[in-house]
């Protein structure tokens, strides 16, 4: 399985984006069970994890962007959304989404710059 993000973009701040991700070559039945994430890189940081969400739909954020970033899924397409709205200059990094355990080959990410 292979990750492929794609939406990123520069916008300025307080714009919005809205980032997608495909579990490429995943199948159903393990898909829809696997609890997905996104995490961002910024350069010189760590990855960090901005937001989880459950087989089910249920979803917790990093508290940066908490009340700003929306996590959803789409099982049927193997797919993963995250609406980023009211973007700042510190959510300037590459994001990338895969299954939070267990977690499947990397993608290339999507970069996301905000300009203030």
């Amino acid at each position: 399985v292979r990750m492929v993000e794609s939406g990123g973009g520069l916008v300025q701040a307080g714009g919005s984006l809205r980032l997608s991700c495909v579990a490429s070559g995943a199948i159903t039945s393990v898909f829809n069970p696997s609890p997905m994430a996104w995490y961002r890189q910024a350069p010189g940081k760590q990855r960090e994890l901005v937001a989880l969400i459950s087989s089910d739909g249920n979803t917790n954020y990093a508290d940066s962007v908490k009340g700003r970033f929306t996590a959803s899924r789409d099982n049927a397409r193997k797919r993963v959304l995250l609406q980023m709205n009211s973007l700042k200059p510190e959510d300037t990094a590459v994001y990338y989404c895969n299954r939070h355990n267990n977690n499947w080959s990397w993608g290339q990410g999507t970069q996301v710059t905000v300009s203030s």
